[in-house]
């Protein structure tokens, strides 16, 4: 790839083949266990001349989630997490957008899960930027938050005889994102 200058105002759609969403729990109180999902879809309006104007619309398919593991996969898509049969969609849409330091920005939008709607904050930072083979503009962002699986109704979980839970409440999401400019 090679180097272009920034796009004032542009809309970019999420490409799938190069883009991420991972997550990591801890189990057992021990140690994490990591997953990502597999098919995503999304768009992001960037306005670098007003970065408070830019916007970000995502949707994640619940039954791509892959954690390598297939009898915890297929439990993940059961009804004790994600019950990828009713709610076949983790969607994400920004409210707003406030610009950081260094090409870090705080996107704040509302993530639904298991039709629970509640707000995040995606601590985002502009990876970089170039021209792909086919000559389009790409972009490349990460962003991380944190949330409590509980208030989106994801309650399962067992006791341990040594006393805590199986499952973790916290669970960290990393997105590494690259998306192509939609001329």
């Amino acid at each position: 790839m090679t180097t272009r200058p920034a796009v004032q105002t542009a809309t970019y759609t999420i490409d799938a083949a190069h883009s991420s969403v991972e997550f990591a729990v801890k189990h057992m109180m021990v140690a994490s266990t990591r997953g990502r999902f597999t098919d995503l879809e999304g768009s992001i309006h960037l306005d670098e001349a007003d970065p408070t104007r830019s916007s970000v619309e995502a949707v994640i398919r619940t039954a791509s989630v892959n954690t390598g593991v297939e009898f915890r996969d297929n439990d993940l898509r059961s009804d004790n997490f994600f019950d990828a049969d009713r709610y076949p969609e983790i969607r994400f849409r920004s409210t707003s957008v406030e610009p950081g330091k260094d090409d870090r920005w705080l996107v704040h939008g509302d993530l639904t899960i298991r039709d629970v709607t509640r707000p995040v904050t995606l601590d985002t930072e502009l990876e970089g930027r170039g021209t792909g083979f086919q000559g389009e503009d790409r972009i490349g962002f990460t962003a991380t938050t944190s949330i409590d699986r509980k208030e989106f109704g994801l309650n399962y979980n067992a006791v341990l005889e040594t006393g805590g839970f199986v499952v973790g409440d916290r669970v960290r999401i990393t997105l590494t994102i690259e998306a192509v400019h939609q001329p």
